[in-house]
């Protein structure tokens, strides 16, 4: 049976809420240079997975509807962020979010566009957006060359990871063209995990390609995790180095 990527990350949930990398603080500054962004504007965060990529336009001062369909993924956030002011949240999909037609200002999509069907994607937002009917895709990706930690991290999931090249996030470009279907803009701002023993087995346990608990693998995968981080950290830590793509554009 094929796996149903909207409950992929299901078993993932604390290690993903716990481990996976924030968005940096520049972010909503640029969706103001780009879109005319500010707090009085409706958010829809689409495929939101945590609450990580609703957190920084709450922050901002924007309401949020994060829009999730994995149950368990979608609970994590309401955890995460209930007591928070603007935040709503919605079970619905990038292809039918169950929101209102033209009721967003802003329509947001953070870690998660690579799960989408886009030309359905593409048609539900424009539905529901208004005004100019602004988009921004974002996702952190993580840089394998620079040092030689980050060159055998990504050697290490080559050897363990199961779909690993095809969701990776370096291979979108062609499907956000088809998305946008016209002119959108790129700016690539800088990001920075520093993780301990225990941080570097949550990151790589986030990542639905590697091998879970009761996995053949599961095993030999924290053993190579363990020499990694001996191998290569410094007081005690080690660094994950992003960029972290904002594709901004109209529907």
């Amino acid at each position: 049976m094929t796996e149903d990527p909207k409950e992929r990350f299901s078993d993932r949930v604390d290690s993903y809420l716990r481990y996976r990398p924030r968005y940096p603080e520049s972010l909503p500054r640029v969706l103001e240079e780009e879109t005319g962004l500010d707090p009085t504007w409706i958010v829809a965060d689409v495929g939101s997975g945590t609450g990580l990529s609703t957190e920084p336009f709450l922050d901002y001062g924007c309401q949020v509807f994060a829009v999730e369909p994995n149950t368990e993924m979608r609970e994590a956030a309401e955890r995460l962020l209930a007591d928070r002011p603007g935040f709503a949240s919605v079970a619905g999909s990038a292809e039918a979010t169950g929101l209102d037609a033209e009721s967003i200002d802003l329509a947001v999509a953070g870690q998660s566009f690579h799960w989408f069907d886009p030309l359905a994607a593409r048609e539900e937002l424009r539905r529901i957006l208004r005004g100019a009917k602004w988009v921004s895709l974002f996702w952190n990706t993580r840089r394998t060359q620079g040092n030689d930690f980050l060159k055998d991290y990504e050697a290490l999931l080559g050897r363990f990871g199961t779909d690993y090249q095809s969701v990776r996030h370096d291979r979108q470009r062609d499907r956000v063209e088809g998305f946008f279907g016209g002119d959108f803009e790129l700016r690539i701002e800088p990001n920075e995990q520093v993780l301990d023993r225990e941080g570097l087995r949550g990151r790589a346990l986030s990542s639905s390609y590697l091998p879970g608990p009761g996995h053949p693998e599961h095993e030999a995968l924290l053993a190579a995790l363990d020499e990694l981080f001996d191998r290569h950290a410094l007081e005690g830590a080690v660094r994950l180095a992003y960029d972290t793509e904002i594709y901004v554009g109209r529907l």
